[in-house]
């Protein structure tokens, strides 16, 4: 449930999600805290895109604009109406005199490098260091081996650890 709602102190529409089960709503401009069971909802609907229509009338109104708005079509109908507006990337590049097709042919070339250097850190982890877990040290030696910079080895190593791809205790490495 959604409900348009006003401050009393400095006069905010805003939109509140489910007011039946929040005990208090904070204005977002004035930060002032209301109890949701006092405030006046001027609109309530199950649907979003209902209660920011309705949200925009208001506002339209208490501007002295509902004519204006009435000429304006529907949140939804403007929002595909900007997707659609414009010219695509293609269209642009062309126009600036660029090749589209080497635009194209770099992009794919750098996600194949970015995916084999990711490779060769995840084979460094599981290979560097012999029967001992590799040190940061050696993965980095290991990788530069095959053509991945040191920095960007590192950069990697630590992306892997953050998103629980490897771990590393005391200074060592491993794939989880």
């Amino acid at each position: 449930m959604y409900a348009v709602v006003g401050c009393n102190n400095c006069s905010m529409l805003w939109l509140l999600t489910d007011p039946e089960c929040a005990d208090s709503a904070t204005c977002p401009r004035c930060e002032r805290t209301h109890q949701t069971s006092k405030l006046k909802r001027l609109f309530e609907s199950k649907d979003r895109s209902a209660a920011r229509e309705a949200r925009s009338a208001l506002l339209a109104k208490k501007q002295g604009d509902s004519a204006a708005f009435a000429d304006v079509a529907h949140v939804s109908e403007l929002e595909a109406q900007a997707e659609d507006a414009g010219i695509d990337d293609r269209e642009y590049l062309e126009a600036s005199g660029i090749d589209t097709d080497s635009v194209a042919a770099a992009g794919e070339t750098t996600r194949e490098t970015a995916s084999s250097h990711d490779e060769i850190v995840r084979e460094a982890v599981r290979e560097a260091g012999g029967e001992d877990r590799p040190t940061e040290s050696e993965i980095i030696d290991y990788a530069a081996d095959r053509g991945v910079p040191a920095g960007k080895t590192s950069k990697l190593l630590e992306k892997l650890c953050r998103v629980g791809d490897a771990s590393e205790s005391r200074g060592r490495y491993r794939l989880l």
